[in-house]
């Protein structure tokens, strides 16, 4: 087996276990822990998990250089990113969340123009504006009839938020996987993220109850800590070291197949018209933009 198609797996597993964390973390939150306080349980988690790992590798010397771009790297791939998307995911509904999602590798062509002058072609910036309608579309008129969906619209905003985040991130941590082994430089993202996290999380951390939390709520926030924060992150490194950032990205247009499913079978969210249209809208938008790259990829 190829080492392409071992990055292509890893990568759809982690699409897997993101698919079901929309469900698996909005049982957690805003019930049992506000959203910020159980994003510093994860990094904090993934931070101490990583570096454990780091002691089994061969140590590698980050170049000084290097630091600012990890730095901000930890900023939009673990703060901003994390923040806003189980801000949001508390606020909205799992579809809704799911179907945001894949505006990502819009993003990402978006970002890769502007910072590595990447060529789009009027094939993906027509793409580009179907795609981001139909977000538009969801973030406007996506209100979930669901019960723990608080505020659908800021929720989605800021779950789009989330998307253009991860998609900044990742077009920003492609030289830097090729560089540095993948737990060396997670573990130092990880830790940048938590100084960044630190001050938005600290103060709900402290209202936590925890004698108040089912067992099967902790179950759920120890698969958060080490599938979604340490499995996914590793996998996606592994697959960004082989594959390009755009190819990578493709693989969110799973998550909302994957999170529906998962949420029908355990009736946390339904869906609606709006929700159908608004991810046809959107996929037919991620087509556009990542035809030519997967031509280019063959």
């Amino acid at each position: 087996m190829n080492k392409r198609i071992l990055a292509l797996i890893a990568v759809s597993i982690a699409t897997l276990i993101y698919g079901v964390n929309y469900t698996i973390a909005k049982e957690v939150m805003p019930v049992y822990i506000k959203p910020f306080a159980f994003i510093l349980l994860r990094v904090a988690g993934g931070t101490l998990l990583f570096w454990f790992a780091g002691l089994f590798i061969k140590q590698q010397k980050i170049e000084k250089e290097d630091y600012k771009k990890i730095v901000l790297a930890a900023f939009f791939g673990t703060a901003l990113n994390m923040l806003a998307f189980f801000k949001g995911l508390s606020l909205t509904a799992p579809i809704s969340a799911s179907v945001i999602m894949v505006t990502s590798p819009i993003m990402v062509l978006v970002f890769s123009s502007i910072l590595i002058k990447k060529a789009i072609g009027l094939q993906r910036i027509l793409g580009i504006f179907i795609g981001l309608a139909g977000a538009i579309l969801l973030i406007t008129y996506g209100n979930s009839s669901s019960a723990n969906a608080a505020n659908s619209n800021l929720g989605n905003f800021l779950v789009f938020v989330n998307a253009a985040s991860y998609g900044l991130y990742l077009v920003l941590a492609k030289d830097l996987i090729l560089k540095y082994h993948p737990i060396v430089f997670v573990k130092w993202l990880y830790l940048f993220g938590l100084f960044f996290v630190i001050p938005f999380s600290f103060n709900e951390l402290k209202e936590v109850v925890w004698q108040d939390i089912p067992i099967n709520i902790y179950w759920n926030i120890g698969f958060v800590i080490v599938f979604t924060s340490c499995i996914t992150y590793l996998f996606n490194l592994y697959g960004l070291s082989k594959l390009k950032p755009t190819t990578v990205s493709v693989f969110i247009y799973l998550q909302p197949v994957i999170a529906t499913i998962y949420a029908l079978i355990v009736g946390s969210d339904s869906l609606n018209f709006v929700k159908i249209v608004a991810t046809i809208i959107i996929f037919l938008g991620v087509f556009l933009v990542t035809k030519e790259v997967d031509k280019a990829t063959k």
